[in-house]
């Protein structure tokens, strides 16, 4: 049996969604919604990273076992494992889209490994969420290998990002349009089993902010600080304030990285904006080849550039903002919001 050790703090702390399962559904007042991962019909073990692995105190020996590739397609549950997906908002494109969420994304827990670190586990492709909307809560093959190998590339390129523990085969395929023509085929599916410190995004705080709910705002703010930003002392509003200029401070850092290694993220969403300033989301991304500013690897994009290489200091700064304008509510004065950006 895998021998991970779970504390599950963001279920533990922040207020849930009363109703349980995948029904679609508007969510009010709640930071996540229990989901179970949907199981797949046979699970297949594609590639792992042992650094991830080791990081979270899984032997190779257990890798190697059945039960692994079963626990991180979805197919079943370890003791201690809450599995959740969190409410979201965010800014596509800059205009506001309200409740987005974790629509193919489940948390399954919070691991504490031996050196007392705390890594959440997620899988991206396990099923539909109450924050599915139309979609099947799916990922395909093809994705899901550019994440896998994106994730941990980054890492050994010094960039701050999320990592991956490991790529499982369903053994299902998934009906996808590739190239947005009308024209959609049917390929392999799989599940990443994606690792961070925290999934918390600038969307999670927006959404409430739009929704004037200040009460959870001011909850999920001080629970953040508490939990992921241990090392700032001081009272109520000077950990916030210090909180946000640290958030502006670690996105800055992932940018001028980004920079440095030529990678185009492709889809700078708030919602896909990590609060540790790691490299979230990888999607439609991209590494320049001859230096052109202007270039992006998102074809939805190709028209309006937004998310091109060479203005992607200045998205991050605008979703510094619109994170600073959520968090208003939770501030007595703006100076701390406008010397922190």
């Amino acid at each position: 049996m895998l021998n991970l050790k779970f504390d599950n703090r963001f279920v533990a702390d922040l207020p849930g969604d009363p109703e349980e399962g995948a029904r679609r559904r508007q969510v009010h007042g709640a930071c996540w919604s229990r989901v179970l991962p949907t199981p797949v019909a046979k699970p297949q073990l594609l590639a792992h990273s042992p650094e991830v692995a080791a990081l979270l105190g899984i032997a190779e020996a257990e890798i190697a076992t059945p039960e692994f590739a079963e626990v991180f397609a979805g197919n079943r549950l370890i003791e201690g494992m809450a599995p959740y997906a969190a409410c979201y908002g965010g800014h596509q494109f800059g205009n506001w889209a309200g409740q987005l969420g974790d629509g193919r994304a489940i948390n399954l827990g919070e691991a504490i490994n031996a050196a007392g670190q705390r890594w959440e586990l997620q899988l991206k492709g396990a099923g539909p969420t109450p924050y599915a909307r139309r979609a099947d809560g799916r990922a395909v093959l093809r994705s899901s290998i550019r994440e896998f190998l994106c994730s941990e590339a980054m890492h050994h390129l010094g960039v701050p990002t999320t990592r991956a523990l490991s790529l499982v085969a369903t053994g299902e395929s998934v009906l996808r349009d590739m190239f947005y023509d009308g024209n959609p085929q049917y390929e392999p599916g799989a599940v990443v089993c994606r690792v961070a410190p925290s999934f918390i995004r600038f969307g999670n705080f927006e959404i409430f902010s739009s929704r004037s709910d200040t009460a959870l705002l001011e909850k999920l703010v001080d629970f953040t600080i508490a939990r992921d930003f241990p090392e700032i002392e001081g009272d109520v509003q000077e950990k916030r304030a210090r909180w946000y200029e640290e958030v502006c401070t670690r996105t800055a850092r992932m940018i001028a990285h980004w920079m440095r290694v030529g990678f185009v993220h492709g889809v700078m969403n708030t919602d896909n904006m990590s609060i540790l300033g790691l490299t979230i989301d990888y999607g439609p991304y991209g590494w320049i080849d001859n230096y052109d500013p202007d270039w992006t690897p998102n074809t939805t994009d190709a028209e309006g550039r937004r998310y091109r290489f060479g203005h992607q200091p200045q998205i991050a700064h605008w979703n510094l903002s619109r994170l600073a304008e959520s968090l208003v509510p939770v501030f007595p004065s703006l100076d701390p919001l406008h010397h922190g950006l």
